[in-house]
């Protein structure tokens, strides 16, 4: 299974969102709070080309983007192929 990353902030909704949805799945995840670790965030922004909003969701070397992506992922049926490849 790929490695599953997540920078957020405990002030987000999304963020919880994401992590109610990865838990109900059963997935490990690395979470960073960008605010706690104010540093990472620009790190974050490298990562997500620039995108400066939380949840930023990586399932390996790949980008999902925010709650809403993922949840996509999830409705598509592609989220577990993505996690397996």
């Amino acid at each position: 299974m790929q490695p599953v990353e997540m920078y957020f902030s405990p002030l987000c909704g999304f963020c919880h969102a994401a992590k109610r949805l990865l838990d109900s799945k059963g997935i490990d995840y690395t979470a960073i709070d960008v605010l706690a670790q104010p540093g990472r965030k620009s790190e974050m922004m490298q990562r997500a080309n620039g995108r400066h909003t939380v949840p930023q969701i990586f399932v390996g070397e790949t980008h999902v983007g925010g709650y809403d992506d993922l949840a996509a992922l999830e409705r598509q049926g592609k989220l577990d192929a993505l996690l397996a490849a």
